[in-house]
């Protein structure tokens, strides 16, 4: 009953979350624009490209693509270490 109360609370939040307005949220600038570029700025520094620039393309989206492989595989070999098979009692005993 808690599991099906706490998958229902998550089900509302994740279908409610689309519902909020995005207007307000472009009015709010970011840790990186309003502290880091200042101090940068102070120190002398200016921004650059990036090293691997993920905004193009698809390349971010391969990027979780691997990062989940490599999780499932890693998840997936350890699953009986992970969760491991209830032992049965003598008292359980199916015939």
């Amino acid at each position: 009953m808690k599991k099906a109360a706490l998958l229902l609370i998550f089900a509302g939040l994740f279908l409610s979350a689309p519902a909020c307005p995005l207007g307000r949220a472009a009015s709010w600038s970011g840790v990186d624009e309003t502290v880091i570029e200042k101090f940068a700025e102070k120190a002398g520094r200016t921004a650059r490209e990036p090293f691997i620039n993920t905004d193009q393309g698809d390349l971010l989206l391969f990027v979780f693509l691997l990062a989940g492989m490599v999780g499932g595989f890693i998840g997936g070999y350890n699953f009986r270490v992970l969760f491991p098979p209830k032992r049965r009692t003598g008292e359980e005993k199916h015939v």
